[in-house]
Order: C-alpha cells, then sequence, then structure tokens
C-alpha cells in the first residue's frame, strides 16, 4: 500500500476516534458541571437562617454601628447560628455550644483568617502574627513569643518590675487623693499597663502619671482599636481602592507612628549593643535576628510589637475602667471584695501575687468584668477553609466566621 494512502487512512482513523470521543468527553463535562452546580446550590441552600440580604449591601444596615449588640439582638429571631451577607458570606456564632464546634471540635476546619481590609493597610497582614496564615513561619513566631516573652523564667524576671509599676500607680492615687484631685481610673491603668509593657520590652517607662505623653500613647492605639471596629464599606468590590471612610488612611498614619516609635528604640539599641546591659525583650528579639536558623527579620520585630502594644495596653485598662465602674455601681460587691483584702492580706499592705490564688472574689470580680466586657466582643474573624458542617448547616469554604463572645457572655 502506498505510503500516502496509509497517511491517509491513520488521518481518518484519528478523525474517527476523536468524533467518537468528543461526545463523551462533552456528556461527562456536562454532567459534573451540572453535578456540582446542583450540588453547590445544594449546598448553599442549607446555610443557616438569618435576615434576607438588600441587593449590593447585603446586610450592611443590620449589623448597625454596635455589632456586638445588634447580632446579638438578631440571634434572639435567628438562632446562635445564623448567616449574613457582609461582603461574603458571614456566619455568626452565639451560643458556647457553636462556639465549642468552631473553636475546638472543628478547629481545623475553622483555622483560617478573615483579613479585613483595614488591617491590610502597612501589609499588616504579612506579618501580624494574628492574621497569618497556619505555616512555618508563624509557629516561629509563635515559638518566639513563648520563649522570648511568656515563659515562666521571664513572668518570674519581671516580678520586681511589676511591683515596682504597681507602687508607682498607688503612689499616684495617694498624691491624688491628698491634694483633692479626681483620680482618671482608666488613664492611670493604661499609664500603668503601658509602663509594665514597655519596661519589659525596651527597659524604659514610656509614660509618667503627670505628663500627657501617656495620654498621647494612648489616644495613638485607642485610634487603631476605633478605626479597626467601625463598619467598613471597603469590603465592597472595588471601593477598597477609593476608601470612601477614610478609615485606612487614618489607619496608615497611626501605624506609621507607632512605627516610628519602635524605629527609634531598636536602632538606638543596636548601637549601644556592645555596651548595653539590659537583658529585656528586645535584647532577645534582636539576639535572634542575628541568628541564622531563625527567620527573624526586623520587620518582624516591628510588627510583632505592633500586636502586643494594643493587645497589652489597652485591653488591660479597658478591663480595670469597667471593674471599677462595676464594683462602684454594685457596694456590696465593693464591700466583700475590701473584704476579703482586709482579711487575707491585711490593711494598708500590698497585694502580693502570691496572695492572688488565697482570692477568689477578687479573681471572680475579674472573671466576671471578663464576661460582661470582653474587650474584643466578635473575637478574630476566622475564614473557613474547606467546606463543613455546624448543628446540620452548611458553612461554605471561604466564610467569614464571627463569635459573639459579648453575646454569650450574657447568655
Amino acid at each position: 500500500m502506498p505510503a500516502a494512502e496509509t497517511e491517509r487512512l491513520k488521518a481518518m482513523d484519528i478523525t474517527a476516534l476523536v468524533l467518537l470521543l468528543l461526545p463523551c468527553f462533552l456528556w461527562l463535562c456536562f454532567h459534573f458541571l451540572i453535578l456540582g452546580t446542583t450540588h453547590r446550590k445544594s449546598f448553599q441552600a442549607r446555610l443557616p437562617p438569618g435576615p434576607r440580604p438588600l441587593p449590593i449591601i447585603g446586610n450592611l444596615l443590620e449589623s448597625g454601628d454596635k455589632p456586638n449588640l445588634s447580632l446579638t439582638t438578631l440571634s434572639k429571631t435567628y438562632g446562635p447560628l445564623m448567616s449574613l451577607k457582609l461582603g461574603r458570606s458571614t456566619i455568626v456564632i452565639s451560643s458556647p455550644e457553636t462556639a465549642q464546634q468552631v473553636l475546638t471540635k472543628k478547629d481545623q476546619s475553622f483555622s483560617g483568617r478573615t483579613v479585613p481590609n483595614v488591617f491590610q493597610v502597612a501589609i499588616r497582614h504579612q506579618f501580624s502574627m494574628g492574621f497569618l496564615p497556619a505555616s512555618a513561619h508563624w509557629r516561629n513566631l509563635r515559638k518566639i513569643c513563648r520563649m522570648q516573652i511568656f515563659c515562666p523564667q521571664r513572668v518570674d524576671a519581671f516580678h520586681g518590675l511589676r511591683r515596682k509599676v504597681v507602687q508607682q500607680l498607688l503612689d499616684h492615687v495617694r498624691e491624688s487623693c491628698s491634694s483633692g484631685q479626681a483620680v482618671d481610673v482608666g488613664r492611670a491603668a493604661f499609664t500603668t499597663a503601658l509602663n509594665m509593657l514597655s519596661h519589659t520590652l525596651f527597659s524604659v517607662d514610656l509614660a509618667h502619671y503627670d505628663s500627657n505623653l501617656s495620654q498621647g500613647f494612648k489616644d495613638l492605639i485607642q485610634s487603631i482599636i476605633v478605626e479597626s471596629g467601625k463598619p467598613d464599606l471597603a469590603f465592597f468590590p472595588g471601593l477598597s481602592l477609593v476608601d470612601p471612610q477614610g478609615i485606612q488612611r487614618r489607619l496608615t498614619v497611626s501605624f506609621n507612628k507607632l512605627v516610628d516609635v519602635f524605629d527609634g528604640f531598636i536602632n538606638q539599641r543596636l548601637m549601644l549593643k556592645a555596651s548595653s546591659t539590659d537583658n529585656d525583650v528586645l535584647d532577645g528579639l534582636l539576639n535572634l535576628n542575628k541568628q541564622h536558623d531563625h527567620e527573624l527579620s526586623c520587620n518582624d520585630i516591628k510588627h510583632l510589637l505592633l500586636d502586643l502594644f494594643p493587645a497589652g495596653t489597652d485591653t488591660t485598662a479597658s478591663t480595670i475602667e469597667w471593674a471599677m465602674a462595676e464594683l462602684l455601681k454594685n457596694p456590696k460587691a465593693m464591700a466583700k471584695a475590701r473584704e476579703e483584702l482586709s482579711e487575707v492580706v491585711g490593711k494598708d499592705k500590698i497585694v502580693e501575687e502570691s496572695d492572688i490564688s488565697k482570692l477568689p472574689y477578687l479573681q471572680a470580680v475579674v472573671k466576671e468584668t471578663f464576661r460582661l466586657h470582653p474587650t474584643i466582643p466578635l473575637l478574630v474573624p476566622r475564614k473557613v477553609e474547606t467546606d463543613s458542617e455546624i448543628l446540620g448547616y452548611a458553612v461554605p469554604k471561604n466564610a467569614q466566621v464571627l463569635v459573639n463572645a459579648w453575646a454569650i457572655g450574657r447568655d
């Protein structure tokens, strides 16, 4: 048979094979597409109950200016597990049983982090331990924090510092009482927390009770917290580019001011490293920065400090302020707490850390304050890593999950 004829027959065979297989391939594609779409629609149809979203804006109006309160009210209608549309599918949890499903039993499926647009300024989400995905770098940062900041040896080493800072607070209160001046509990508590943290990290006091510096630093940190907690319209497609509310612009300014402060401490410590006798957290972090087996850059250090200061100052001050407010509202509780202190510690004596285990009522006061006034009412938003299910309802991949700790505490 001529070669040309052979080639022609091969071409015909290939054409026939293609014509035979093409319909089968198209049928399979169509089948799986329809099956997948049907499965997705069926999955979406099993979402938790919730208010009907409006076109474009979704459920933005239902969230209100105090989302924890608004979502608590909605949960009384739709239950402890509900869904809303806030730029993306959002699942809100308002009961301890449901929260346990997310935080413990199915934590791997809910281990992702939703990064709000406001925290993408200054590339915070690329360095902040609170928003990094579970990875080797994230685990390394957690290990560094555990070894350099939260280890028992480090905590014990700064016992004298904590006692000194508390004594300064007591002296300030006594002086104010002697001169007949009112004490701003929130400002005094913030100054105490700020000095305790700054001395632990940098071996310096960043504020004084008779100075406006602490108020300026408090305003800076509070501006970050307030701006971060505002309802952000930028989660709508395209609006993040124009920043309609100016939240990202103001946060960028505040973050840059804090970074400038930290840059000053880091540069000064590097210049004086040879003659420095400090053995604080910054020293430990800079030593790790020089080691090749630790991936800890200067950017990591600065963003770690950006995580620690708002978390370790305003939250402490806010809790103390709320505790005092609640005790003043409840004179019987105040009297019982004072009676316990008098019996265990004695009058005109400082409460030592070793006394805390002997003060169950005082511990109950602190825990009750945490219950009524959580510092982060909706906790840090989580992201669903894979399609999951809670209480028989579907929770789709990439959905945002909010745990309403404020509602759970008042259940």
